[in-house]
């Protein structure tokens, strides 16, 4: 990737007995379900809003292995939504304190930084360098086309695939859903992905998005709304979009996906 930076990796630590900040989570999932969790390895694209509270709960909930990629630093207007967003981080590169924000939850954690923008056209080539490995790979991308990209090349890998929709200009937490993309409504992205998607012959793709009509600002086309970064953005809806995107992702890794909820591979 043009531009970018590779942190290298540190070693993996294997435990014999996993240590107190795992007791609730061994309780709730069992001790061989978090072992699983423990040494999984997820990649998330995007640190803002979604990507920087999935992250934080993956990191919380077990993950011991995560690659992170971001080209931005940390600014004053993503102080409303981003974990990762405080005065005293402004003027930072988003992995840098995303990675101490891990290690600080989990000193022992496997953290790759990758400093970049990740092009549709680099798509294949950084996912053979990053993703050869990987259990689970978080989209928190703004960029369309690499959404689009990425969808249409998952299936050449061995990594399961969840995608964040469009929440700018959403209220309303009870309309959140983790669905196929086909079966999504009233979500601007949603429409562009599924239309551009069948071109490309993506049969299937695992989303986040509200089925809630977006808050009318007068913002233009679907592709505008869903491209353009002035679209306003509730405090609390990328970080929930990020909690339950960790959600499904960490029900997975320890074979609980819900028995009363369409399931996707």
């Amino acid at each position: 990737m043009k531009g970018s930076s590779v942190q290298p990796e540190t070693p993996q630590t294997q435990y014999d007995e996993l240590p107190a900040r795992y007791e609730k989570l061994k309780t709730l999932w069992g001790e061989d379900a978090l072992r699983a969790i423990v040494n999984a390895h997820v990649l998330v694209l995007g640190i803002g809003g979604v990507g920087s509270n999935c992250t934080e709960a993956l990191a919380r909930g077990g993950v011991g292995k995560l690659t992170i990629l971001d080209r931005d630093v940390v600014e004053e207007s993503n102080i409303n939504r981003q974990s990762i967003a405080f005065y005293s981080t402004l003027g930072k590169r988003k992995v840098d304190v995303m990675e101490a924000m891990i290690k600080d939850i989990n000193p022992e954690a496997q953290v790759k930084k990758v400093f970049g923008f990740l092009r549709q056209e680099e798509m294949e080539s950084f996912l053979d360098e990053h993703a050869r490995d990987v259990d689970y790979v978080v989209d928190a991308i703004d960029t369309i086309s690499a959404k689009l990209k990425l969808a249409e090349l998952a299936p050449n890998y061995s990594f399961k695939l969840i995608s964040s929709m469009g929440g700018a200009n959403k209220i309303h937490p009870e309309c959140f859903k983790i669905a196929d993309l086909y079966d999504t409504v009233n979500c601007p992205l949603c429409r562009i992905m599924r239309k551009e998607g069948r071109k490309r012959g993506i049969k299937q793709l695992k989303v986040i998005y509200s089925c809630e009509q977006p808050v009318d600002t007068n913002m233009g086309s679907d592709w505008e709304r869903a491209e353009r970064k002035d679209l306003g953005t509730a405090s609390f809806v990328p970080p929930i979009f990020g909690q339950m995107i960790a959600g499904e992702v960490l029900r997975d890794l320890a074979g609980r996906l819900s028995p009363f909820l369409p399931s996707l591979p």
